[in-house]
């Protein structure tokens, strides 16, 4: 399967199946079909109105898509399997980012179906995205290659077993509120040391984000460009030796692990 005269059903049409519809239809080549199916019908006009997409229920919507993506609540999944199996066409590939869903529980309802799973995050509202992928046992290379391309539209994919998409939740999925909490950190510090709000926020925000271009610009390891930073007995040598002090890094590895247990726990597995 190519993204020649791709068709491509998107069932759910909140912020993150209005990411990947804007997505797919920005940079895909040649540009795709893209059909949304939403119960609110305010969104569902404000979504056709947006971005030009065609409305339909479930059953229209999924009838004759090479592509189908689940971007629906993981409440009450399988009676949304159960109702969509029957308009599924052979060999589509349907593509889930419902958290904690396996791909057997899938595949069990959906047996004519390639199954992907995937667990984005929110950044990919701004192309920079990143998404754990994971084949079903019925994936073929061109099926898992597919969905990759579709998922790069919105930002960076990275493909692991299934058995390591907790792990994936706890590191990127959850991974920007993480440093949304430090940018609040930064910002209230530097209102305890008399920058105004304003000047704050601008500081910690641009800070946050040209380290981490840098890092991604940089063949270095992360603990190599803090080094660069931090001159011996120098004002970043005194605040990572406080960090150090107050157990930062150890905190941060549990933190990310309550995360991982809790997505295992959620999903059953």
């Amino acid at each position: 399967m190519t993204d020649t005269a791709l068709r491509i059903a998107i069932l759910g049409g909140g912020v993150m199946g209005e990411t990947l519809a804007a997505g797919f239809l920005a940079r895909l080549d040649p540009t795709p079909t893209v059909t949304v199916a939403e119960k609110r019908p305010e969104r569902a006009a404000e979504l056709a109105d947006r971005l030009g997409l065609r409305i339909a229920s479930m059953a229209e919507a999924v009838s004759d898509a090479d592509v189908v993506v689940l971007a629906v609540k993981p409440q009450d999944f399988r009676a949304m399997l159960a109702e969509l199996a029957p308009s599924l066409r052979s060999g589509a590939l349907v593509i889930s980012i419902a958290a904690g869903i396996p791909t057997s529980l899938m595949e069990e309802m959906l047996p004519d179906a390639a199954v992907v799973r995937v667990m984005p995050n929110t950044p990919a509202r701004i192309n920079r995205g990143v998404a754990g992928i994971s084949a079903g046992s019925a994936c073929s290379a061109t099926d898992i290659d597919l969905a990759a391309r579709l998922m790069a539209s919105v930002g960076v994919v990275v493909r692991v077993p299934e058995a390591l998409q907790d792990a994936v939740t706890a590191v990127s999925g959850s991974g920007p509120a993480y440093v949304f909490y430090l940018a609040e950190a930064m910002i209230a510090a530097g209102l305890e040391l008399g920058l105004s709000a304003e000047d704050a926020r601008v500081m910690a925000v641009n800070t946050i984000l040209g380290a981490g271009e840098l890092m991604a610009a940089s063949d270095e390891d992360p603990a190599v460009l803090r080094a660069n930073v931090t001159s011996p007995n120098g004002t970043t040598a005194a605040a990572i030796a406080s960090m150090e002090q107050s157990g930062i890094r150890d905190a941060v590895i549990a933190a990310m692990t309550a995360a991982r247990d809790r997505s295992s726990e959620l999903s059953g597995s």
